[in-house]
């Protein structure tokens, strides 16, 4: 068995789970690769399985990412999953099917009713890393970013800041092969009153954490409603739910990760071995 995990130029030395996946597919025998995904020697054909890890650099290049991702034989995540996901309109189709989605309003402009809040997130719908995305006070920073965004032919998101973010962080919860894999808690990014548009390298504070059964129950809810959403049958590899806990203590999806979300796999064990094991899978049930 052949297979290949996908990453970036510049991401390849970054990606802190891919030799931990390389080491644990050695450990079974399989012969395993990094490759970079705009690499133009690369047969794809050649390998069993190519998993999409750390293409990173797609956000600029989006188009041209999802046509390499449609004449990948056999990928995982699916394209049409990479097509689906890397616009996060989809949090409208979630909403709609009544998974709890943090509330979003999209594409505002001043005068907009900006809800009853004192803060806010705003960012664009096609992004990754907390890129172009900043917490605000000022609904006046608000109508700006948004028509910056809008300006440069992006749709704009505008959500209230989760105040719990700042005591509790963030919840992730890890799926690999269709099962619940582990979780992990991302301490708050953004800080308040910067009015900065931030990366989030360097700042990332990654801990392990166990979930409560109501966000194991609403991230099973959003995995639920993607084949609804697309209309077909769909097959992940893995995926990741990102949680926040609302102002009633429920848990509040703010994003669904299908594409490239770091996996933070060194924070359990067994983590690489076990997507190993489900790639192993997705190959003999082909």
């Amino acid at each position: 068995m052949r297979l290949t995990f996908v990453t970036s130029t510049a991401s390849r030395d970054a990606d802190t789970d891919l030799p931990l996946l390389v080491d644990a597919a050695h450990a079974r025998e399989i012969d395993a690769a990094i490759s970079v995904w705009d690499d133009p020697d690369v047969a794809w054909g050649d390998f069993d399985l190519v998993v999409v890890r750390s293409c990173w650099d797609y956000l600029a290049r989006r188009e041209e990412f999802l046509a390499w991702a449609a004449t990948v034989p056999r990928i995982a995540n699916p394209a049409d999953v990479l097509a689906w996901n890397t616009d996060k309109a989809y949090l409208r189709q979630l909403a709609d099917a009544g998974v709890p989605v943090i509330p979003t309003q999209w594409d505002v402009a001043p005068g907009d009713d900006l809800g009853p809040y004192t803060e806010w997130v705003v960012k664009p719908s096609i992004s990754a890393g907390s890129r172009d995305t900043a917490r605000w006070t000022s609904p006046d920073d608000v109508y700006a970013h948004s028509a910056d965004l809008q300006a440069e032919g992006r749709t704009a998101m505008v959500q209230p800041y989760i105040s719990s973010v700042d005591a509790e962080g963030e919840t992730a919860i890890l799926s690999i092969g269709g099962q619940f894999s582990h979780a992990i808690c991302k301490e708050a990014l953004l800080l308040p009153g910067e009015g900065i548009r931030q990366d989030r390298d360097g700042r990332e504070v990654i801990t392990a954490r166990k979930p409560t059964s109501d966000q194991l129950a609403v991230a099973k809810a959003a995995l639920d409603a993607i084949e609804p959403a697309m209309g077909t049958r769909v097959d992940l590899l893995y995926s990741r739910v990102d949680l926040v806990t609302g102002p009633h203590g429920e848990p509040l999806v703010i994003e669904l990760e299908l594409t490239e979300p770091s996996l933070f796999l060194h924070t359990h064990a067994d983590a690489p071995a076990r997507l190993i094991a489900a790639a192993e899978e997705a190959v003999r049930s082909r």
